[in-house]
């Protein structure tokens, strides 16, 4: 007999779980479906869930140094178009780029790496 495994969503951590979920639903379209106090925030776009965790003493990763962490990634059909949007939500621009004509990477508020990548990557 054999148990299904469905996926459910990303995890993240943060400090303020709903703020940060706040922030995801904003840039991907999506909604703060809950939000239980300091513990946990979800949050439900057409891409899927990000789920935020509460941390207390929350240290935010380093970018490239511990880019073996995982990161989000989010489609976009025109990158600036699509880094001005969240960089106005609250995001930063990473100063390193690796790839930076197919994708550009950033730091949410609380600095979680996360990728805006073309759909039609040229070439």
């Amino acid at each position: 007999m054999t148990t299904p495994i469905q996926f459910s969503a990303v995890t993240i951590a943060a400090p303020d779980p709903g703020r940060l979920a706040a922030f995801y639903a904003e840039i991907t379209g999506g909604e703060v479906i809950k939000v239980l106090g300091d513990a946990w925030a979800g949050t439900q776009s057409a891409g899927g869930r990000i789920d935020v965790m509460g941390v207390e003493n929350y240290v935010p990763p380093r970018w490239p140094e511990d880019s073996a962490l995982i990161h989000l990634d989010f489609l976009v059909e025109d990158l600036e178009l699509a880094a001005d949007r969240v960089e106005k939500a609250g995001a930063t621009r990473f100063e390193f780029q690796p790839n930076a004509e197919l994708c550009l990477v950033f730091a949410d508020p609380v600095g979680h790496p996360f990728c805006l990548t073309l759909t039609d990557i040229p070439g």
